[in-house]
């Protein structure tokens, strides 16, 4: 990476973390450009050449959060031994990080009251993509090893991921271990049809 590039980097950090922090504090949409801009010293041309809008700006906070959950994820996978260890130890996972990380609320209020345009909704589309994929890599590994039944993975990783989804907006109003408990449920659940009996 040469200078130039190092400083694109570096200005680029800068608003992304100006930003979360102004996301954290005020929500999405309370959050302006001008603020931004405030917050970072940077031109309102400059946060729009990086980011190209508001929703590209967050996007790109929301997948450096992916990122980071996935990369967590990646070095506590193999402390559990199976993939219906896996499964239970991913849910444990998100419940936690779902219920300790800032962005959680701003996450919410983008989703469900932000107007997107069609690039920002594909970017979207994308992630929910890669989601599904996360999931049936992690079960197509459960039907290698003889852990569960062959069956429509994609509808699997599909039903995993609603579950997951679901479980992240009512687990708001619970305690952590209520929440923890109800993520715990969720696997039981979700395990029971297609977990193979020990013999």
């Amino acid at each position: 990476m040469n200078k130039k590039q190092q400083q694109t980097e570096q200005t680029k950090r800068k608003i992304a973390d100006a930003a979360r922090a102004l996301f954290v504090q005020k929500g999405y949409k309370a959050t302006s450009i001008e603020d931004i801009v405030k917050a970072t010293g940077c031109s309102a041309g400059n946060i729009y050449y990086h980011f190209k809008s508001k929703e590209g700006l967050f996007l790109h906070l929301i997948e450096d959060w992916n990122t980071e959950w996935e990369e967590t994820w990646l070095a506590k996978e193999p402390l559990y031994a199976t993939t219906i260890d896996k499964l239970y130890g991913m849910a444990e996972h998100l419940a936690h990080d779902q219920l300790n990380h800032p962005l959680t609320k701003a996450v919410d209020e983008f989703f469900y009251n932000a107007e997107k345009n069609t690039e920002v909704e594909e970017r979207i589309n994308e992630m929910v993509k890669g989601y599904i994929d996360f999931n049936r890599n992690l079960l197509q590994r459960g039907i290698n090893n003889g852990e569960f039944e062959t069956t429509n993975v994609t509808g699997l990783a599909i039903i995993l991921d609603s579950l997951m989804y679901g479980l992240n907006q009512h687990t708001r109003r619970m305690d952590r271990d209520e929440a923890l408990a109800a993520y715990r449920l969720a696997m039981d659940v979700f395990l029971h049809g297609i977990a193979k009996p020990a013999r």
